[in-house]
């Protein structure tokens, strides 16, 4: 498959070495030009639990310089940097085009359907960690999976094509038409990892080291979950608490991305996560005092950060 990457940070650069590992044709689409340069002079470092290699087999560019239209468009940019995104790799678009969201937060379908028909939108989910060490150096350690579907609950024999490109790849990959009840399970794990880990400092398995870590993650995946659930999405909150127990236990030294974000003084999606999901609560009269908090400490690092 022909697959262009919109946003190639840690997880971006994960996915598409995994995929130009496993046959397909890659590039690699981003504006970190120290991190572009990287890959395309020496390839992409990646270092997962199954070793360290450099990816030679796919193309790094910035989007000026992409060209033909893909059979996918996967997009991991930030969700406040999403219309941008594609509006720069607008040329790219062509009318075969699929563009599939794994991104963090809400409000991503929306935004991509001002680019291209919703028949052609997948949105989905993942769980696979990823940090960037330098440029054209990205590191995974633990295990992930990721769940998608067509964005209008349609079933459609490119959805189930994709699935199948991820999995080979490695991504363990299921089509599954409940995925808007993974997304907010993701909205929760990241609203409790991302902004704990963002205002404390701590990597993610840092946060086992006492038992207010976890505490506080679950009381955050309880708050998240009960918006999901008023608004009669179907969530497994249980699940949710054991994914971000497993994710304590097993992504040692992850830093999560909004950590990453605050550390080099970059605006966080705390606003498409926790923000998000504020506001949706505020008119159903549903209280998140914990989730507030931590939204309103995390724009405090910000603003700290970016002082």
């Amino acid at each position: 498959m022909k697959i262009s990457i919109v946003g190639a940070g840690a997880m971006g650069s994960l996915f598409g070495g995994l995929l130009a590992e496993s046959g397909n044709e890659v590039t690699l689409i981003d504006v970190n030009d120290a991190h572009i340069g990287a890959v395309r002079t020496q390839g992409l470092r990646l270092a997962t639990d199954g070793g360290e290699r450099q990816v030679t087999a796919l193309k790094a560019l910035r989007p000026e310089d992409a060209v033909g239209f893909p059979d996918l468009l996967l997009v991991f940019t930030k969700t406040l940097h999403t219309s941008a995104a594609l509006s720069g790799v607008g040329h790219l678009i062509g009318p075969d085009v699929h563009v599939l969201s794994l991104q963090n937060g809400l409000g991503n379908v929306e935004k991509i359907a001002g680019f291209v028909p919703p028949e052609r939108v997948l949105i989905g989910v993942t769980t696979w960690p990823a940090d960037m060490v330098g440029p054209g150096h990205v590191q995974s350690h633990g295990k992930g999976v990721v769940r998608l579907m067509a964005a209008d609950g349609i079933e459609r024999p490119f959805v189930s094509q994709v699935a199948e490109v991820l999995t080979k790849a490695g991504l363990d990959c299921t089509s599954d038409r409940t995925v808007w009840a993974a997304i907010w399970e993701k909205v929760a794990f990241n609203a409790a990892l991302n902004s704990i880990c963002a205002v404390s400092g701590c990597t993610v398995d840092e946060l086992g080291k006492v038992p207010d870590g976890s505490r506080l993650a679950n009381d955050v995946v309880t708050e998240v979950l009960s918006v999901a659930m008023r608004m009669g999405i179907d969530v497994d909150p249980a699940k949710c608490w054991g994914n971000v127990a497993n994710a304590i236990a097993r992504h040692r030294g992850h830093k999560p991305s909004m950590l990453q974000d605050v550390l080099a003084g970059r605006r966080t999606e705390v606003e498409s996560i926790n923000g998000a999901v504020v506001a949706l609560a505020g008119p159903l009269n549903i209280k998140l005092p914990v989730t507030e908090t931590l939204l309103s400490l995390v724009r405090l690092a910000e603003t700290r950060a970016n002082a």
